[in-house]
């Protein structure tokens, strides 16, 4: 079945999203894992994604950790370096996909103010058809009541939707529900999937 509208996930999908990148870079690979070791950082950023406030929520972790308070405060203070750059190839292929008149929804970990200040550096965040951020809806992938929320949101069948996801949890979720999918491992792979279900020309896709 010819899918009825694309869906894309966002980090590392749109905008890379590599956490322990940054910090090897600022505070250098041992520190970071040491960090890394104490304080669960992405079980931090998990309840930012479920709809808890993104200053809040990292700062009261940062102050639980006077050792690493600076370094904790760095998720928030300089939380665009953390998501960057834009992944120009996805970014084009979801201006093709919307130029063909498919339908483009996002489907995304996100928090409420992280996300809009995203989209304050990437006004690509703004251009999806629909919406369908985790803070707002206070459930994060892959639980099966946020690719529920999303068929009822959009009033299509499982087998209509076409999404790709970078984590294989996220995806496998998807495909249990009856969903089209697609792994994401780079921008190419997923012009090619775009292609061979005959949304896009291979012109359109490049």
């Amino acid at each position: 079945m010819t899918p009825k509208a694309v869906i894309f996930d966002i980090g590392n999908v749109l905008i890379e999203w590599q956490p322990e990148r940054f910090y090897d870079s600022v505070i250098g690979p041992d520190r970071r894992r040491a960090m890394f070791a104490q304080v669960d950082l992405h079980g931090m950023n998990d309840k930012v994604d479920m709809g808890q406030h993104f200053t809040d929520t990292i700062y009261a972790t940062a102050e639980g950790y006077p050792q690493w308070r600076d370094e904790i405060r760095m998720w928030h203070d300089r939380w665009i370096e953390m998501a960057t750059p834009a992944i120009d190839h996805s970014v084009r292929l979801m201006g093709a996909l919307q130029a063909r008149g498919i339908p483009v929804f996002s489907l995304t970990n996100f928090g409420i103010q992280s996300y809009d200040y995203a989209a304050g550096h990437y006004s690509f965040l703004r251009a999806f058809d629909r919406d369908f951020i985790s803070g707002h809806m206070g459930v994060i992938k892959p639980d099966p009541r946020i690719y529920a929320m999303v068929e009822e949101g959009s009033g299509l069948a499982p087998s209509e939707l076409m999404f790709t996801d970078d984590r294989p949890d996220n995806i496998a979720a998807a495909t249990a529900r009856g969903w089209q999918t697609h792994l994401f491992e780079g921008p190419q792979g997923w012009a090619d999937r775009l292609v061979a279900a005959g949304l896009l020309t291979a012109e359109e896709a490049a």
